[in-house]
């Protein structure tokens, strides 16, 4: 996943505001206990990053890939 796919995603499913919010506050514990932001910034996938904060938000798993794709299998 290509960082603007996930940025693209995060808006789509919580909106520019609080997508962003949650990117930079939201501390995850699947990732280190860094913020989404913090482990894009050091160099995680950006997929990695985007299923660890739909788990940790309770997104559904048919969403984790986002609008316009079917989710795999």
């Amino acid at each position: 996943m290509r960082l603007s796919r996930f940025h693209e995603m995060l808006e789509h499913e919580f909106g520019s505001g609080q997508g962003r919010l949650l990117a930079q506050d939201v501390v995850l514990g699947e990732l280190g206990h860094r913020t989404a932001q913090q482990a894009l910034d050091d160099g995680e996938d950006p997929k990695t990053v985007w299923f660890a904060l739909c788990k940790n938000q309770d997104v559904p798993r048919e969403r984790w890939w986002g609008p316009d794709q079917e989710p795999k299998r």
